[in-house]
């Protein structure tokens, strides 16, 4: 966009999308565990964002209305391409000088969570990599604090048991 023709309020977006660049793609790459599909995602949410300026009355409230815009983007590409992807080592440090161990952890990890529904995976991110607060989550995708407990609740059930289910795996080699 030419400098010339920049209003104040596009400047505004400018500047906000431009600091909150690396933020959400982060998220992005939190939840959809797949560097492209980040990097697409991030870029369709900003252009989203720009679509619907107007409709933000509170530019202090940019972050948590932008990420309403991320997540759902990011929901939908995952709802559309079920990725499948389990290379998260970039996401989850685990404290153990094992190497190989680490290794099979992080690929345990990373297809629990890809075998997750989209809804889940969200909100296990938020939750995690973002660690927002419950209150926060269900501001952002606006649904009831209890369905976010409960997507939280039933996501680590599920990833627990992935987990168990590889050390029984494990132990029986």
């Amino acid at each position: 966009m030419p400098a010339r023709n920049t209003t104040p309020r596009d400047a505004a977006f400018l500047l906000l999308a431009d600091q909150h660049l690396d933020r959400a793609y982060r998220l992005a790459r939190a939840i959809l565990r797949n560097p492209a599909e980040a990097q697409d995602a991030t870029h369709d949410a900003f252009v989203q964002a720009w679509g619907k300026w107007e409709s933000l009355r509170d530019p202090g409230r940019f972050e948590p209305w932008f990420d309403r815009i991320l997540v759902n983007t990011c929901r939908n590409r995952l709802r559309s391409n079920r990725l499948l992807v389990t290379d998260i080592s970039t996401e989850v440090t685990l404290a153990t000088s094992d190497q190989v161990a680490r290794n099979e952890d992080r690929e345990v990890i990373g297809a629990a969570i890809a075998a997750l529904t989209p809804d889940h995976q969200v909100v296990v991110a938020l939750r995690f990599y973002r660690d927002l607060t419950v209150g926060d989550i269900a501001s952002r995708l606006g649904i009831p604090e209890g369905t976010v407990r409960s997507r939280i609740h039933y996501a680590l059930r599920r990833l627990q048991e992935a987990m168990e289910a590889a050390d029984t795996k494990g132990t029986a080699r």
